[in-house]
């Protein structure tokens, strides 16, 4: 097995879970089922995203990975890219930090176990903010030039986290002092959000890897 790019690893990694963390349309459907159905059935649809996570993943690594090899200049616009969608995202957790928004919830019809996994599922694979997410984590290179079977590593290691991200919020917020206590320190979570987008696009930027 080759070496592993740790480095690479850890900061794809942090990147995931700081966007797993973060709301967004995945965490507003959990809200909506945990809060209507009860955590179980939330849990079934954090299943569905976390698959949907990794489909991306796979995806990203394979078409980033085409693209790389017919031109030499391809990473270093992947990482201009990635890095101009961060600040982006830490523009738009300033502003939520300055004037937080309050929680709003997708509508989750009652229905089988099946229904809410391929719900998660279809969110997460058609959701823009998980897609620019993953194109941001592969401007870091984790796996550039990586065998099979550190390829799979990375891949089941971002299922992990996007799943034990994801059932947090399941859990967690399907209890109502949990969410108020959120919603009460919304401004200063969304500051540090901000800041870490920013510190996260200075090194994808200036990144040699």
């Amino acid at each position: 097995m080759a070496a592993i790019d740790l480095s690479g690893f850890i900061a794809a990694y942090l990147i995931l879970f700081v966007g797993s963390s973060s709301p967004g349309p995945s965490v507003a459907l959990l809200i909506s089922i945990a809060t209507g159905e009860g955590r179980a059935p939330a849990l079934i649809a954090t299943l569905g995203i976390a698959l949907g996570s990794a489909t991306l993943n796979v995806l990203t690594i394979l078409g980033v990975g085409l693209l790389v090899s017919k031109a030499a200049w391809a990473m270093s616009a992947l990482r201009i890219i990635g890095a101009a969608y961060l600040l982006y995202l830490a523009y738009g957790a300033f502003t939520k930090s300055i004037n937080p928004p309050a929680f709003e919830t997708t509508t989750a019809a009652h229905g089988s176990r099946s229904k809410h996994f391929i719900s998660g599922y279809l969110l997460q694979i058609t959701n823009p903010k998980a897609i620019a997410f993953w194109l941001a984590i592969s401007a870091v290179g984790a796996v550039e030039g990586a065998s099979l079977s550190i390829i799979a590593l990375f891949i089941a290691g971002g299922f992990v986290i996007s799943f034990s991200c994801h059932a947090a919020w399941a859990v967690a917020l399907s209890v109502k002092k949990v969410r108020r206590v959120y919603s009460a320190s919304r401004r200063w979570i969304e500051a540090a959000l901000g800041g870490f987008f920013v510190y996260a696009a200075f090194k994808i930027a200036t990144s040699d890897n």
